[in-house]
C-alpha cells in the first residue's frame, strides 16, 4: 500500500509538469495501430492477451495476499518476491488495459500526456523488476554461501533500503524520457505502429533531431541490463563455486533447487526483453507486427508466469495457495 501510494502521489505532478510544458504539436493525441498488418485477426490476438494479464492480476494479488499475511513469510526471498509481484501488477496494468481496448474496440486514440506517462511506467517498472531481480540473487548468494548470517545481513532494514533503492533508481534514470520527448517536433504522424507507447516508437515519429533521445534511451538499456545482468552473474559464479565445494550429490542438488525459480525468472525476463531490444534496433529484417507480438509479449508474459513459477517451485508458497482453496472449497 505505501508502494502504490507513493507512485500516485510522484505520477500526479508528473503529469501536471507535463500538461504546463510548452509543447509544439498540433495534434492533442497518438493514433496507436495495434498490431500492424493483423489489423483483421487482432480481436483473436486480444485472446491470448487478456488471459496473460487475468493470470498476471490473479497471481500477483495471490503472492502479495499470501506473503502479507503470513508472518512466518517475511523473510528476505519472499519479501523481494512481494516487491516483484507488485512491480509485476503495475506493469501488466500499465500495458494490457490499453492495448486490449485497442485490439478489441478499436479505441486507437490515446492523449500526449496519457501516452507519455505509460511509457514512463512501463519503462521504469521494467527497470525495477531487473533490479528486484538482482536483489534476489543476492539474497541467494548471502542464503548459500553465508548461511549463518543470512538473517543478519538481510535484515528488515536493509531489505526496506534496497526496495527503496531499486524504486528510486528506476524513476531518476526513466524522468528524462518524457522530458526529453518534450524537446521534439511531432510535424504530421502522430500513429504509433504499437499497441501501447513504448519510447523508441514515439522517438521515430518525431520529424526533428532525435539523436539525444535515443542515445539517453541506448545508454539507460546498457547500464540497467549490463550491470544487472553483471550482478546477477558474479552472484550465480560465487553460488556455484561455493556448491560444487558441497560433499554428497544430495546436498549439492538442494541448494540448487533453492535457485531454481529464480534462474527460470531471470531467463522468462532477460531474453525475451534483449531480444525485443535487438530486434527494435538493429533487426531491420524482422517483420514490424512480429517485433510488436514479441514486445507486448514480453510485458505480460513474465507477471503471468512469476506466481506460477514460484507457485509450484516453492513449497511454502504452494501450500499456503492449496490450503486457502481448500479452506474456500470446505465455505
Amino acid at each position: 500500500m505505501v508502494l502504490v501510494s507513493f507512485l500516485f502521489s510522484f505520477s500526479e505532478p508528473l503529469m501536471m509538469a507535463l500538461s504546463n510544458s510548452s509543447w509544439r504539436l498540433p495534434q492533442t493525441s497518438f493514433f496507436l495501430v495495434g498490431i500492424p498488418g493483423l489489423e483483421e485477426s487482432q480481436h483473436w490476438i486480444a485472446l491470448p492477451l487478456g488471459v496473460l494479464y487475468v493470470l498476471a492480476v490473479v497471481g500477483n494479488v495471490t503472492i502479495i495476499f499470501i506473503i502479507w499475511g503470513e508472518s512466518s513469510l517475511h523473510q528476505p526471498m519472499y519479501l523481494f518476491l512481494a516487491m516483484l509481484a507488485a512491480i509485476d501488477l503495475v506493469l501488466a496494468s500499465s500495458t494490457a488495459p490499453k492495448a486490449l481496448a485497442v485490439l478489441l474496440v478499436h479505441a486507437h486514440e490515446i492523449g500526449y500526456i496519457v501516452c507519455l506517462t505509460q511509457m514512463f511506467f512501463i519503462h521504469a517498472f521494467s527497470s525495477m523488476e531487473s533490479g528486484v531481480l538482482v536483489a534476489m540473487a543476492l539474497d541467494r548468494y548471502v542464503a548459500i554461501c553465508h548461511p549463518l548470517h543470512h538473517s543478519t545481513i538481510l535484515n528488515p532494514g536493509v531489505i526496506g533500503r534496497i526496495g527503496m533503492a531499486v524504486l528510486v533508481r528506476g524513476l531518476i534514470l526513466l524522468i528524462p524520457f518524457p522530458i526529453l520527448l518534450q524537446n521534439l517536433i511531432f510535424c504530421q504522424s502522430t500513429v504509433i505502429g504499437h499497441a501501447y507507447c513504448e519510447h523508441m516508437a514515439v522517438v521515430k515519429l518525431a520529424c526533428s533531431e532525435t539523436i539525444v533521445n535515443r542515445a539517453y534511451g541506448l545508454a539507460v538499456a546498457l547500464l540497467v541490463v549490463g550491470l544487472d545482468v553483471l550482478a546477477i552473474g558474479v552472484s550465480y559464479a560465487f553460488i556455484l563455486h561455493a556448491v560444487l565445494k558441497v560433499p554428497g550429490g544430495d546436498a549439492r542438488l538442494k541448494a540448487f533447487s533453492t535457485c531454481g525459480s529464480h534462474v527460470c525468472v531471470i531467463l522468462v525476463f532477460y531474453v525475451p526483453g534483449i531480444f525485443s531490444f535487438l530486434t527494435h534496433r538493429f533487426g531491420h529484417h524482422v517483420p514490424h507486427h512480429v517485433h510488436v507480438l514479441l514486445a507486448t509479449l514480453y510485458l505480460l508474459v513474465p507477471p503471468a508466469l512469476n506466481p506460477l513459477v514460484y507457485g509450484v517451485k516453492t513449497r511454502q508458497i504452494r501450500q499456503r495457495v492449496l490450503r486457502m482453496f481448500y479452506i474456500k472449497g470446505l465455505i
